[in-house]
């Protein structure tokens, strides 16, 4: 499995010295949250393009917003390769995928774990990927809830040609979990920035698969 870091849980005060330390990852994934959708809020499209020069990592940018068609541009334009919006969101999914795709970036889509898998319609032909919630968006930290990694295989038999990414409580201990369920990527935040040599962790997390 594609291991991707969490930026969520780097520090906040040296983002760039952060990103260097995973440049051994597959991908960096980005959390931004507006304060609506989730209970939270972390960041936006300058904090992005600030740190675009700094790494060739893939940035896998996730929309944890209510309204996020109207920013897609934004994103793309600081540096976002793929962006990832939720099903539960407000705006019309044909229509994110569309203008993501016309932005010339990748279209993700993500889904809580309460979410069943049918909230993906035909549009999911489209995408890319599908990142599989297995906490409730808008915190790191948190602890990995099984039930949800039944959807991997759901997901798969429908859209075949999809990645299937987990994210929310991956570590040492629940890796093997998202392995079996037939996942093709982690994100790992708190497990790899919180780590005292991220390149090791990660290097532990794939050999543990």
């Amino acid at each position: 499995m594609k291991i991707a870091p969490s930026l969520l849980a780097a520090d906040f005060s040296a983002l760039a010295q952060e990103v260097a330390r995973v440049q051994g990852a597959d991908w960096l994934h980005i959390d931004v949250m507006d304060g609506v959708f989730v209970p939270n809020i972390s960041m936006g499209p300058p904090v992005i393009a600030a740190l675009r020069d700094k790494t060739d990592l893939l940035f896998d940018v996730h929309l944890m917003i209510e309204h996020p068609l109207a920013y897609v541009e934004a994103f793309r334009r600081a540096g976002a390769d793929c962006i990832t919006f939720h099903t539960e969101c407000a705006d019309d999914p044909q229509e994110l995928v569309e203008a993501i795709s016309r932005n010339g970036a990748k279209a993700g889509v993500a889904i809580k774990p309460a979410t069943g898998v049918d909230a993906i319609g035909p549009w999911g032909q489209a995408l890319s990927m599908v990142t599989l919630m297995t906490v409730e968006p808008g915190f790191g930290g948190q602890k990995l809830m099984e039930a949800p990694l039944v959807k991997i295989r759901q997901i798969k038999e429908r859209f075949p040609h999809l990645l299937v990414q987990v994210d929310g409580g991956v570590n040492a201990s629940t890796i093997q979990l998202c392995a079996r369920a037939g996942a093709d990527a982690v994100v790992a935040g708190t497990a790899v920035f919180g780590a005292a040599e991220p390149q090791k962790e990660m290097e532990r997390l794939r050999a543990l698969q």
